[in-house]
């Protein structure tokens, strides 16, 4: 060894050292980095030896650069106790955790194992019971839980597996031995989330993932993909990932997971059940589904059968279910696995159906639904974790949960005990089990902190796949017994070493052999809806915000246009519903605040939360641009403590932020059929407006002032004084807002570019037939084209606008509801930002 290697070596001892400074782990308790000398184990050196060459400057460069990722891929989780049910940006801890080849075959040849005596036990609880028959599972541990769905009780799924995709919490016991904290059959998330963290940290530590031989994900995702895609062969079916909604805490997970296997991102509004057969409703009509990877849990799958209350769900999704036409991953009834009553009795079934015990075994439970166990608990409360037996908590009395029975108050014991006493069956004692440690970064240190693992297993052919790696949740907290990422979790990246040199797999393409495509996948009918009304709402609040902008200019600014303009104002904000009725404002700043601050439906609040909501749906297909413009709408709205003397301003902003709004939706949206439906809505709105804009200011009362006002709503005025120089009449101001299709803000030319979109929907036949929307706007046209500005009164442009009303119904019931069965043929392709 060289003097200069030598020094080199010293120099990162030492800087390993001043890293570890402040690590301390908890005796008693397994750590990951640190053997029970104080040594850093072997897989780790090489970790520790990057992290100390990078030094605690360039590391924390690194780890910004790794939040900069998450933050602008849109990494979030949603908090349900979020007073503003706020989106939370990804809580990523900045080291992974790793992995020892040998541990990690043992580990998931283990896994295997309990998988397969899952699959087993659910195919028996949801077929001939022989289980509780025999005396190995109490019936009172299965019909207990809230999982256990009769209506599947003897439903064989299409396949033959109930189990396509499983996931199971693990942790280290003192000794480092692996055991099962619970299992996750139900929908189980996290996997989304591990591969972010690992794309993240690949990028901010590239170091780690080139020297050490770390396993990749890909090929987990692969396998995945294609045992899901088997389920759907036939040419005119696809999968689908079944969602909750943008609502759901893990709804960036269902997009992201579908973006990236190719699947297509459905909620139960999109789907229909027709003949036993399941579909999407897409703006093409009809598309089969055969394959579905629920992310809901099952009592909302079907309404009709299940929870009736249920809005998420499939109405008959269980009887296409029972007639074999479609695959769930996973079977409906499949959340009864995660009931932890039933770890009760797994050993036992092990041993009886294995012929030995599991490999892996879980921590020690006993059900308190038997007397011996119920009284041995009782009368020794103070050794265990209680925890509710088939829910994941029980109001009143264990609202968080497993909880440490000896740290409750004495009041709360007895409480507790006497619970147990009177309902036994609800609870479980399970073995106090304190979480093992692995290292975080915190201020330029290594510090020990306890995590939970959840590794994830995908159904392959007649065996299981394992992902090598994970979803790693860390507490802040030294003495943490449960990491929830609702509370106070981070989450890290599971690297697994491999033995030898690892292949190069991935499901993103290399940048040399990207396919090329100039459109998506056919585009959801909700997607559609979504963006039709989107653009609604949007243009809604130009049209209010103009109105608002007119009271500024035309009645505040002192001109003698008289008391009648203001009353007409108002009174049209009160018909928007955007002031109450009988409104006694007089002031235009005090009624521009109470229109954009108000909670009436036509207010400037409602328009802008109604927006962001219609954009939460499609939240996948936006820019951050595009999503952040709407979102500072609503915040413009929401700003309702500052003075009224700055309502007029606030209107100037709406304004600007409504043009900027436009403008990515011209220059920066694929022009395809998705765009085309934005369009629609746009178009609709804006002829409306102008419609009721005529009928309100054009009448002989109005005069002059009355003409002038209508102009500026219409944003025509400067085109009509260089094509009239002359003071405002009737006839020229109605032909240039109302007939001129050559103006962009005329109600002929949203008209003629409603008619350019219908033909290029994809219903649409070149022969010369129209469809309904299609006739209805050509009748549009012709009433515009034949009408004269002269003779055009209020009742003309009235029937005008209730045929635009006609047109947007039309679209709703033939391209978002399909409610005429008419099944549209042709290509329809997507949109995005």
């Amino acid at each position: 060894m060289t003097f200069r290697s030598q020094r080199t070596s010293d120099n990162r001892a030492e800087r390993i050292l001043a890293m570890l400074a402040r690590y301390q782990p908890v005796p008693g308790v397994y750590d990951e980095i640190l053997d029970e000398r104080g040594e850093p184990r072997a897989h780790w050196q090489p970790v520790l030896a990057t992290l100390a060459d990078l030094g605690p400057r360039e590391l924390e460069k690194r780890f910004a650069g790794a939040d900069r990722y998450m933050r602008d891929s849109g990494v979030f989780y949603r908090v349900y106790d979020d007073p503003k049910n706020g989106e939370r940006a990804w809580p990523l801890a900045h080291l992974p955790l790793v992995i020892a080849p040998e541990e990690w075959r043992a580990l998931s040849e283990g896994l295997r194992e309990r998988a397969e005596l899952l699959e087993f036990v659910l195919k028996d609880l949801l077929g001939p019971a022989e289980l509780v028959s025999d005396g190995l599972v109490p019936g009172a541990t299965i019909a207990g839980s809230p999982d256990y769905l009769r209506p599947l009780v003897g439903t064989k799924p299409r396949g033959g597996s109930h189990l396509l995709y499983y996931a199971v919490d693990v942790g280290r016991g003192p000794d480092g031995r692996w055991w099962v904290l619970g299992d996750r059959a139900q929908a189980p998330s996290g996997a989304g989330y591990a591969l972010q963290n690992r794309l993240a940290m690949s990028r901010s530590l590239p170091e780690i993932y080139r020297n050490l031989p770390v396993e990749r994900l890909a090929g987990f995702f692969q396998a995945l993909r294609s045992e899901f895609s088997s389920h759907a062969a036939a040419t005119d079916s696809r999968v689908a990932v079944l969602t909750p909604g943008p609502l759901n805490e893990t709804y960036f997970e269902h997009a992201f997971l579908a973006r990236y296997l190719g699947f297509l991102l459905a909620e139960g509004a999109d789907l229909t059940v027709r003949d036993d057969t399941l579909y999407v409703r897409t703006v093409s009509g009809l598309k089969k589904l055969d394959m579905l990877w629920r992310r809901l849990d099952a009592d909302f799958a079907d309404p009709l059968e299940l929870n009736p209350r249920s809005q998420l769900g499939v109405a008959g999704l269980v009887h296409a279910i029972r007639s074999g036409k479609v695959t769930l991953a996973n079977a409906l009834g499949s959340g009864v696995l995660e009931a932890r009553s039933l770890l009760a009795f797994l050993p036992s079934v092990a041993r009886a159906r294995l012929g030995r015990d599991l490999a892996i075994p879980h921590v020690a439970t006993w059900w308190c639904g038997q007397p011996i166990e119920r009284g041995a608990v009782i009368a020794d409360l103070d050794s265990f974790v209680i925890a509710p037996a088939f829910t994941q908590t029980i109001p009143g009395l264990l609202d968080e949960g497993a909880v440490l029975a000896s740290s409750l108050p004495p009041d709360k014991r007895l409480r507790l005990a006497e619970e147990i006493r009177l309902r036994g069956s609800d609870f479980v004692a399970q073995e106090v089990v304190k979480l093992s440690t692995m290292p975080v970064w915190n201020d330029g240190y290594l510090e020990p902190r306890p995590f939970i693992l959840r590794l994830f297993l995908t159904r392959v052919g007649d065996g299981w796949e394992v992902m090598p790696g994970g979803f790693c949740r860390i507490g802040d907290r030294i003495d943490a017994r449960a990491v929830t990422m609702q509370r106070d979790g981070r989450s890290a990246d599971v690297c697994v070493l491999a033995e030898g040199p690892v292949a190069e797999t991935t499901l993103l393409p290399t940048p040399d052999k990207v396919e090329l495509r100039r459109s998506t996948s056919s585009l959801p009918s909700r997607a559609a809806d979504n963006l039709f009304w989107l653009a609604r709402y949007m243009e809604r609040a130009e049209a209010t915000l103009r109105l608002l902008r007119a009271l500024g200019d035309h009645v505040g600014s002192g001109e003698s246009t008289g008391p009648d303009m203001l009353k007409r104002l108002v009174d049209l904000l009160v018909a928007w519903e955007a002031l109450p009725k009988d409104t006694g404002l007089t002031d235009p700043q005090a009624v521009a605040a109470a229109v954009l601050h108000g909670d009436r439906p036509g207010g400037l609040l409602s328009l802008s939360r109604a927006a962001l909501n219609a954009a939460s749906v499609i939240r996948d297909r936006f820019s951050p641009d595009a999503w952040k413009t709407i979102g500072d709408m609503v915040h413009l709205a929401e700003d309702g403590r500052k003075p009224e003397s700055g309502a007029i301003d606030r209107v100037e902003a709406g304004l600007r932020l409504s043009a900027v709004f436009s403008g990515l939706a011209q220059e920066n949206m694929n022009q395809l059929i998705g765009w085309r439906f934005l369009k629609i809505g746009k178009r609709i709105e804006r002829a409306l407006a102008i419609c009721r804009f005529g009928r309100n200011f054009s009448d002989q009362r109005t005069g002059t002032a009355g003409l002038d006002l209508l102009l500026a709503l219409a944003d025509s005025q400067i085109t009509y004084r260089r094509r009239y120089v002359m003071i405002a009449a009737r006839a020229p101001v109605l032909d240039l807002i109302i007939l001129d299709p050559n103006n962009p803000r005329s109600v002929a030319f949203q008209v003629e570019r409603i008619a350019d979109h219908l033909a290029h929907l994809p219903d649409h036949v070149s022969d010369g037939r129209l469809n309904v929307p299609e006739k209805l706007i050509a009748r549009a046209r012709v009433d515009l084209q034949t009408a004269d500005a002269h003779t055009l009164d209020s009742r003309q442009i009235l029937a005008i606008e209730q045929r635009l009303m006609a047109i947007s119904d039309e679209i709703s019931e033939r391209y978002f509801t399909h409610r005429d069965g008419a099944t549209p043929v042709g290509p329809a392709a997507g949109d995005l930002f």
